[in-house]
């Protein structure tokens, strides 16, 4: 296998290493319906191929991945509990994609890290950051929800209560690091390139050996609990997705008669020095 190549995504393939490329720069790699079909038939593809040993995903353009995309996201007019379970499922099992993939996933990460995005790279092995990255949960900022509850798993409850529960969506690459959610920042323009190299390294031991390895890895957290807790949260964010909050529907009024982009903005004054916090 050379390339491969969907609407949304690209794959090269080298020396037994499978480069994903997020290929939607103009949406800063918002994820969208068709992106995750496309990610899940490449992945169905790479795993097929016995002769590739790693993968390697990361953004084209400005950053590695903005989010969902909320365009699409308001284009399926979702409703009720029945129609969020379904799409909060699909949601999840995207996510969880990378972290029970058998061969080893690396995210190289730049620019902006956000919501499903940052989901997607705290999923992966292993995360490169580069310096001047941005990473963010803002869901809650919209009376949205986190859909894979992984970051208590890799920070600790404490943090990921600060980080959560504050929709902060300004956590630098540094404080990223120090509270475990990369692996290494490394210089602006060089984290592909430590990615690959990386990837390089685990692609010359045994295949066999190292998969074992990461399943044996995982199965660990699931002993501490790691299934249950994203099956409960999956049933929280049902319940929470089907209230009427009154920032939700400021918000959904807003994107209707404005636009998305004015919503957006209405979201951000919101949490600015003496803004309205209501």
């Amino acid at each position: 296998m050379g390339t491969l190549t969907f609407e949304t995504v690209k794959t090269e393939v080298r020396d037994r290493v499978a480069k994903i490329t997020l290929d939607r720069p103009e949406r800063l790699n918002a994820i969208s319906r068709q992106t995750m079909s496309d990610i899940r038939a490449t992945l169905d593809c790479l795993e097929a191929d016995s002769d590739i040993a790693v993968i390697v995903i990361h953004g084209a353009g400005r950053a590695f991945s903005a989010g969902m995309d909320l365009k699409d996201d308001a284009a399926g007019d979702t409703s009720g509990p029945d129609g969020w379970r379904r799409v909060l499922s699909e949601n999840l099992e995207f996510v969880t994609l990378f972290w029970d993939f058998p061969k080893p996933t690396i995210s190289a990460v730049h620019g902006y890290c956000m919501a499903a995005g940052c989901d997607m790279a705290m999923a992966c092995d292993i995360t490169i950051a580069e310096a001047g990255t941005f990473f963010g949960k803002p869901e809650l900022k919209f009376g949205s929800v986190i859909t894979a509850m992984v970051m208590p798993f890799l920070t600790g409850p404490k943090i990921a209560k600060e980080l959560l529960l504050s929709a902060d969506d300004r956590i630098s690459a540094e404080r990223a690091y120090e509270i475990g959610l990369v692996n290494h920042v490394v210089p602006q323009g060089e984290g592909l390139d430590r990615a690959m190299q990386m990837a390089a390294r685990i692609a010359a031991l045994d295949d066999d050996a190292v998969r074992i390895t990461k399943l044996a890895i995982n199965k660990s957290l699931d002993a501490m609990g790691l299934r249950e807790a994203l099956a409960a949260n999956l049933d929280l964010s049902v319940e929470i997705e089907t209230l009427e909050t009154p920032s939700r529907r400021m918000f959904k009024e807003i994107s209707q008669r404005d636009g998305l982009k004015a919503a957006l903005a209405w979201r951000e004054t919101r949490f600015d020095e003496g803004g309205d916090k209501n």
